[in-house]
């Protein structure tokens, strides 16, 4: 119907799911390429059944046939559409941008007009109204601000903190709304602290990440050998520097070279699992062990620390943080989203069956590509919570 099929949370979804400071765009997937066919330097080995000699320089040429859908499918650079299917990347990217100038511009307006005209209510308040509280209400707001024309609106995506419930009453003065609607009022403000704290939770977790071990900061050591404590109680460190680290997963005797990827956030976020979910974290460090399957427990913890960076850097964890909390997300949730992929990457990995810690990145890859699709729910709540023991 057009009086709620106007506002898509499809569209506002792709539009809003960037991180803080990215302009918006629609979600890119990964571009399936045509090779081209390798030339030939100098022979190698007896060439194959029904194959005759080349120069060098020259593509090789064999005289079996070619399938006949390879003589017909024309070799273009595809890309993956959001709905499903392929379109060629050349004419249809354009067609695509065309549309989207258009609708931003001209026809997105007199739909508005429209809509708001047949149901006596703007766009906001169909979003606010007709939304259940989280990811999709939260993320059709963001989508709203963002593509309003009104200087006023559009800033109330960067206020502060502090000035969400001035910003609240700015943006129902605007809109015409009378400020006794309690239920407008109310429920803008929960998704302006969202908004707002989702860029907040970046700006703390990427200052986090920034600072470097510094082996002369005492809180440092003593968060590293509070790990230690954590997840290996029966045995004392016979030195500072010591190949005993590698008993739980560091690669040399001094742990703070491990660290220079993610600073201090990846040894906040490794003791944060120790200290919370203790059992858990010593039964992966044991399964960790497993002469086929075994990996490194904390580079590998610190890999996912860098995981759980890109997906809060993106936007792609706003589904999940605008679910948990109902307000500003604060260090403490993106700790335990962390503890979320450590467990279940455990448990992927081990399902999987690797055939050796070599092909690490390509099941990491694997493992991240699973996210990200979990991710694109708009029910998405990524939580360890009381989960079964690996």
């Amino acid at each position: 119907m057009i009086l709620e099929g106007f506002y898509n949370i499809n569209d506002c979804y792709s539009m809003t799911r960037h991180g803080p400071g990215v302009p918006a765009a629609p979600p890119q997937r990964p571009a399936l390429r045509c090779g081209r066919s390798p030339r030939l330097t100098t022979p190698a080995g007896p060439l194959p059944a029904g194959t005759r000699p080349v120069a060098a320089g020259t593509r090789p040429v064999t005289t079996r046939a070619r399938p006949a859908a390879a003589s017909v499918v024309p070799r273009h650079h595809f890309q993956v559409r959001e709905g499903g299917g392929r379109l060629p990347e050349c004419g249809c990217t354009m067609l695509l941008q065309l549309w989207g100038l258009l609708y931003s511009s001209y026809v997105r307006f007199w739909l508005k007009w429209v809509v708001r005209l047949l149901t006596g209510k703007c766009e906001l308040q169909r979003v606010l109204h007709g939304q259940k509280e989280g990811a999709r209400r939260t993320l059709g707001i963001e989508h709203s601000l963002g593509s309003s024309k009104n200087k006023v609106l559009r800033n109330a995506l960067h206020v502060d903190e502090a000035e969400v419930e001035k910003c609240v009453k700015d943006v129902m003065k605007e809109k015409k709304i009378e400020q006794k609607d309690i239920r407008f009022k109310t429920n803008l403000h929960i998704s302006l602290l969202q908004i707002t704290g989702y860029k907040k939770l970046y700006l703390n977790v990427e200052n986090l990440r920034k600072v470097p071990y510094d082996s002369d900061n005492e809180e440092h050591e003593e968060q590293l050998i509070e790990l230690w404590n954590l997840l290996m109680p029966h045995e004392n460190l016979k030195a500072r520097i010591t190949k005993q680290w590698c008993d739980i997963g560091f690669q040399g005797d001094d742990p703070k070279t491990d660290f220079r990827g993610m600073g201090l956030l990846g040894l906040v976020n490794l003791v944060y699992f120790s200290k919370h979910y203790t059992n858990e974290a010593r039964q992966i460090l044991s399964r960790s062990n497993h002469p086929k399957l075994g990996y490194s427990y904390a580079i590998v913890g610190i890999n996912l620390t860098e995981m759980a960076y890109s997906l809060l850097k993106s936007g792609d964890l706003k589904p999940h943080l605008y679910n948990v909390v109902s307000g500003l997300p604060q260090m403490e949730h993106f700790h335990q989203f962390y503890c979320y992929l450590v467990y279940e990457f455990d448990k992927f990995w081990f399902e999987e069956e690797p055939e050796s810690i070599m092909h690490f990145n390509q099941y990491r890859e694997k493992f991240h590509e699973k996210i990200k699709g979990l991710l694109l729910d708009y029910d998405a709540v990524l939580t360890l919570g009381d989960k079964k023991k690996p």
